[in-house]
């Protein structure tokens, strides 16, 4: 796809959006525990879990099989660490978790696997549930997504624990905020080292995507639509670049 520079920054302040970052710029890291909602954005996977290391942090990790399950056993079959682990009838969440151990030697015991879920609303309807069971009430939870996910899942969490008065602040990090470039005549994504990334076509699509999900209407998944978030309020610069995106050939195909 051949774009102009408009173009590219109407992509890039729709990504910036959605990558939402509330990670302290002091490096302060006052959390108890951190949640990973599975996806196949190898570079995000990796700091979560350096993260859960690093300070000896329980990680639970959320994911049943859903649209990225398959993309993520080919990103572990492509990769040198992962392909010695067997994807055979796994969970997002067991694959996840083995991902830990390999490549962190995270312990057993800061491991929680919750392998149900099949979406954003499950992830948060399930995760909540999975520390009820455990009697766990955080009270700062960093939470880990693919980037483009990531507004969403943000407010997903929120909006499942919006009636609890022990629930936590979730602090939403997408450890890095994708932005495309023209090189050479290619669109290329860059942020993060290439390994483990999207392809072009699926960031695409997944950024435009996010837009319309994010919407409060029959289409959206805020109260007016399937009920997972609460109202979302679009900036204007969003919208407006989302639209004039949408007219682009071949993206209404994406939606």
């Amino acid at each position: 796809m051949q774009l102009n520079n408009h173009q590219i920054q109407d992509i890039n302040t729709l990504a910036a959006w959605l990558a939402l970052d509330q990670m302290p710029q002091d490096g302060t890291l006052d959390i108890d525990l951190a949640i990973l909602a599975g996806h196949a954005v190898l570079p995000n996977v990796e700091a979560v879990i350096a993260v859960a290391k690093k300070y000896q942090l329980p990680l639970l990790i959320s994911g049943g099989t859903g649209h990225s399950t398959s993309l993520l056993v080919e990103m572990l079959a492509a990769h040198p660490l992962y392909r010695q682990i067997d994807s055979k009838g796994k969970s997002e969440a067991e694959l996840l978790g083995d991902v830990a151990r390999v490549f962190a030697a995270l312990p057993d015991d800061l491991l929680l696997l919750e392998t149900a879920s099949r979406n954003c609303g499950e992830n948060a309807a399930f995760s909540q549930k999975l520390l009820d069971e455990h009697s766990w009430q955080p009270q700062r939870v960093l939470l880990v997504q693919d980037p483009l996910m990531q507004r969403r899942t943000w407010e997903t969490f929120r909006y499942q624990w919006r009636d609890r008065a022990d629930a936590p602040e979730f602090i939403s990090w997408p450890v890095f905020v994708p932005q495309v470039i023209m090189d050479a005549g290619m669109l290329r994504i860059i942020g993060a080292p290439p390994q483990g990334l999207w392809s072009m076509e699926r960031f695409l699509s997944l950024l435009m995507g996010e837009i319309q999900r994010l919407r409060d209407d029959e289409n959206g998944y805020g109260p007016r639509g399937k009920g997972f978030l609460g109202h979302v309020e679009v900036p204007e610069a969003v919208e407006a670049g989302w639209q004039r995106l949408k007219q682009l050939p071949g993206v209404q195909s994406r939606l």
